[in-house]
């Protein structure tokens, strides 16, 4: 309490001497919530006015993005390379044509929205991971109930940022994509309904 009573004394004789600087100083209030602190402002007559100021956003990282939309990139970056290895790998050792479409459709599309997403975090200074995830299956029917699980998966993911990401471009992009993957999960169940 000395402290802020001091601040402010401090404060009055500098207004008095014409040294007071027009921009706010920040100061440590007791009246201030944690995290928070208080701008002493001057108002008519010379009085210091309290004003309280929110804390930083913790949630923000350098870049400006949430933490959530960073990390929702940096997933849909994994499960995009994972998506594109494992649509050459069925394209190439599928015996049923069906699946060899779906996993060229995989890499198509999804090497597509990788680019998008690519750019996107290069315009936010976001670094996104390059290893390319390994994927492995033993028949034609393991690939494609696994896709239906990746992209039920996805597809929730890819709403939720859609409606909740704090980022208008990341949004745009998560709804734009939950459109493709809605599509894809419904061609992953007609062909795993067809498998035995």
């Amino acid at each position: 309490m000395s402290v802020l009573i001091g601040s402010l004394c401090f404060a009055e004789l500098a207004m008095a001497q014409g040294g007071y600087s027009a921009k706010p100083a920040p100061v440590q209030g007791a009246s201030a919530a944690p995290g928070a602190s208080a701008t002493a402002t001057p108002r008519p007559g010379g009085e210091i006015s309290m004003i309280p100021r929110k804390a930083d956003n913790p949630s923000k990282t350098a870049g400006g993005l949430s933490a959530a939309d960073k990390s929702f990139m940096t997933n849909a970056a994994k499960g995009g390379m994972m998506e594109v290895e494992g649509g050459k790998m069925a394209a190439a050792n599928s015996q049923n044509a069906d699946v060899k479409k779906f996993g060229n459709r995989m890499v198509a599309d999804h090497s597509k929205a990788n680019d998008e997403l690519k750019a996107i975090a290069a315009k936010k200074g976001v670094s996104l991971p390059n290893a390319k995830e390994g994927m492995s299956w033993k028949s034609d029917k393991k690939y494609m109930d696994m896709m239906v699980k990746d992209h039920e998966k996805d597809l929730a993911e890819f709403q939720q940022e859609a409606k909740n990401g704090s980022d208008a471009d990341v949004k745009k992009f998560a709804d734009k994509t939950a459109k493709v993957v809605q599509k894809h999960l419904a061609m992953a169940k007609e062909i795993d309904g067809k498998l035995k």
